[in-house]
């Protein structure tokens, strides 16, 4: 069969790097897979065994630029037909829904109704209405089922009109990157947080919390630097203690060395790292924010969660969790078991020959 994915740019996050992991899983059975950007930038390289195809050099956001792009979009894809067209990110789902092409399904990464609730109020009715007008009509799918029942619940899409598909991880792959050299690594103790510098991610809350814990572990974030982010751990008296160690394409030998991973997020669709970190045995602390801790850590798991926006509970959280022994084995395999590659790349093709 011959799939089209399609996104904004490679530029880093989750979203991003799921859908280039769907792309070359596709690939590798044999599909013909196109990976098309609007735009071309990012820190991820082009997915392995697709074809790679750049909309523009630099993508406009607005009403005019949205149009350009889809006409570049519904002009390529004519020339190169495809059997699925799946999309991800609101403004690539918006450029893909303009260009009115068939067989065309929008990956549904974040909850976003918790993403509407960030906004002030005018901004966010209009925000609302925008994800209404634009979901309400397309055949989607969730990454999660606390995404998915979102959709249904806070924007009134049908339930038949929604199905749920985890992100694929291959976890031989990333123990295996996992135990690359990484002499960038601190030698010394370290807890970990994998995100970009967005107010999504809650960089305030962790250093609060990581502050109020007083830990002898460093705390080392894995995001591009930021004059914001850089003055926020100013505040907080924590320039001796905490490393902004950039964007790493393997952040798996950091997981791996890691102590803990702390998730502190308002709102994701599926969080990515908190799989990868159990796979590199690695114990996890989250938020129990929309969507998908909750799905991803249950059973004894679940005692790594803690409410958003407490920076005590995090404190005590991230406290108990380093005193306690790493998870068991058999937690970790149960816990994995939903999110293995080959039941969501099964249930992409069988939404492409349904199509």
């Amino acid at each position: 069969m011959k799939f089209a994915l399609f996104t904004t740019n490679l530029a880093g996050g989750g979203a991003e790097k799921a859908l280039a992991k769907i792309a070359s899983g596709l690939a590798a059975r044999g599909h013909a897979v196109d990976f098309i950007v609007c735009e071309y930038a990012g820190n991820y390289p082009a997915p392995v065994g697709c074809r790679f195809h750049v909309l523009a050099a630099r993508a406009g956001h607005g009403w005019l630029g949205k149009r350009r792009l889809a006409w570049r979009l519904n002009r390529w894809l004519a020339a190169n037909p495809h059997d699925l067209l799946v999309s991800t990110l609101p403004f690539a789902d918006e450029v893909a829904a303009l260009a009115r092409m068939p067989r065309h399904v929008c990956r549904i990464a974040n909850t976003l109704s918790a993403e509407i609730a960030r906004l002030p109020a005018a901004k966010a009715q209009r925000r609302a209405a925008r994800y209404r007008g634009l979901y309400g009509a397309l055949p989607l799918v969730a990454v999660s089922q606390g995404v998915a029942n979102d959709l249904q619940t806070e924007f009134g899409i049908d339930a038949d009109r929604v199905s749920v598909i985890a992100n694929p991880f291959d976890f031989a792959a990333i123990r295996a990157l996992a135990a690359e050299p990484c002499p960038q690594r601190p030698r010394e103790p370290y807890i970990l947080h994998v995100g970009r510098y967005a107010a999504q991610k809650r960089h305030d809350l962790l250093l609060a919390a990581f502050a109020q814990a007083d830990l002898p572990q460093q705390l080392v974030l894995l995001t591009p630097p930021d004059a914001g982010l850089t003055a926020l751990i100013a505040r907080h008296g924590l320039q001796r203690r905490v490393v902004i160690a950039d964007f790493q394409a393997n952040p798996y030998p950091w997981m791996a060395g890691a102590d803990l991973l702390v998730l502190c997020s308002d709102h994701e669709g599926l969080p990515n790292v908190l799989i990868e970190a159990l796979a590199c045995g690695t114990r996890v602390v989250s938020t129990d924010c929309p969507s998908g801790p909750r799905e991803i850590l249950g059973g004894e798991l679940a005692q790594g969660l803690v409410p958003c926006n407490d920076a005590n509970a995090l404190a005590q959280a991230m406290r108990a969790a380093l005193a306690a022994p790493k998870p068991a084995a058999d937690l970790v395999v149960s816990a994995l078991a939903p999110y293995g590659a080959e039941p969501a790349l099964d249930a992409w093709e069988a939404i492409a020959a349904a199509k």
